[in-house]
């Protein structure tokens, strides 16, 4: 299963991650992100131990995505050190997904 993410968590749990992180950010009243969210739990749980894979609810947690200038959802940014690597915007498939963390995991 997937973390949700708060205000207080997202330093601690994506940008000083020592593991590659897929963050899922979204809202419950967006169809695609409702239609995808299976599919990024699925990721959860297949990457368990080399990966991790977070929701930020972006009613939730402004500050966050207005921070990584998130316009459109569902977004995924890829982050390795703190840093994102990657950024992909809609309801992707699941190996498109796959992709961008196995891009980090080398």
């Amino acid at each position: 299963m997937t973390t949700a993410i708060q205000n207080e968590t997202f330093e601690t749990e994506v940008l000083q991650s020592n593991q590659p992180v897929l963050v899922d950010f979204w809202a419950p009243w967006c169809g695609p992100c409702v239609a995808v969210s299976p599919i990024v739990d699925a990721l959860a749980t297949e990457y368990q131990g080399r990966a991790h894979v977070v929701k930020v609810n972006v009613d939730e947690v402004p500050a966050v995505a207005q921070e990584y200038g998130i316009l459109s959802i569902p977004c995924f940014l890829m982050f390795r050190d703190g840093n994102v690597k990657e950024r992909k915007v809609g309801a992707v498939p699941k190996d498109t997904l796959a992709a961008m963390i196995n891009a980090q995991l080398g």
